[in-house]
């Protein structure tokens, strides 16, 4: 509270200035990290779903990398066994039961 009403101030302190800048770059790698890796953990799991390796995660951490990887996951086979189909409706026992 203190260092947002000195900010507010026509002439700041330089000293206090360069503080919050310094609390500011200490805290800045965090929220790089947490943010790299909210991208690229759900971009690994679909890459490894989708049959490449998961290292082509890392692409998404850089700008244009993460649209090449963008246009090779839309655009490639994707290297994945299909699901069986589910026999539906199921099997029924034969109707009057056999005695």
């Amino acid at each position: 509270m203190h260092f947002a009403m000195m900010l507010l101030q026509n002439q700041p302190d330089a000293a206090d200035v360069q503080k919050i800048m310094m609390a500011f770059l200490a805290i800045m790698p965090i929220f790089l990290l947490v943010g790299a890796a909210i991208v690229i953990i759900p971009v690994w799991f679909i890459c490894k779903k989708a049959g490449f390796s998961p290292w082509l995660s890392l692409l998404s951490a850089i700008p244009i990398g993460n649209l090449v990887l963008l246009y090779v996951l839309a655009f490639s086979e994707w290297k994945v066994v299909p699901a069986m189909p589910a026999a539906w409706p199921p099997p029924q026992p034969p109707y009057p039961p056999q005695v």
